[in-house]
């Protein structure tokens, strides 16, 4: 989970470069498991656009997820949800 300070600074980064609402692309990585992936891929709706792609060696999972996002504080919102999934890194 995101400390105070780095939510403040994401969230004063965010409102800067974009215009809200606005497409925002996630990405999310770890070790494939199909508990764990079903745990991410719940977190967004089903007309968000996912791409998945595995390391060269197939030891990790990485998943990009474009979704409208209505302001910086939803998005905030998603990285701590995420946050929570055991072995997930949030990019």
């Amino acid at each position: 989970m995101l400390n105070d300070e780095t939510k403040e600074r994401l969230r004063t980064r965010l409102n800067e470069v974009h215009e809200w609402p606005s497409l925002y692309m996630f990405k999310l990585i770890f070790e494939p498991d199909e508990q764990r992936l079903q745990a991410v891929l719940a977190l967004f709706p089903e007309e968000a656009e996912v791409l998945r792609k595995y390391s060269a060696g197939g030891k990790y999972l990485s998943i990009t997820v474009k979704e409208v996002m209505v302001n910086a504080d939803r998005v905030l919102d998603r990285y701590d949800e995420a946050s929570k999934i055991d072995g997930v890194i949030v990019i």
